[in-house]
């Protein structure tokens, strides 16, 4: 199932590097589509949206809910 999230402090390639792998972390099986520039984060994955969302506040990036 596609999940959408509003990620805010992603300012680079390195940024969505380190938001993708911590989303396959969770879920090796995971899409990750990222749009910094609308500070969108697309994920098809069956993982609880809360754990995703954790996912990504861990690397130190703003999920809003």
């Amino acid at each position: 199932m596609n999940q959408l999230f509003t990620v805010t402090g992603m300012t680079c390639g390195h940024c969505e590097k380190a938001v993708t792998r911590a989303i396959k972390q969770l879920d090796p099986q995971a899409e990750v589509t990222i749009d910094r520039a609308a500070n969108q984060v697309v994920v098809q994955s069956d993982q609880a949206r809360a754990l995703l969302s954790q996912a990504i506040a861990e690397e130190g990036y703003a999920v809003a809910a």
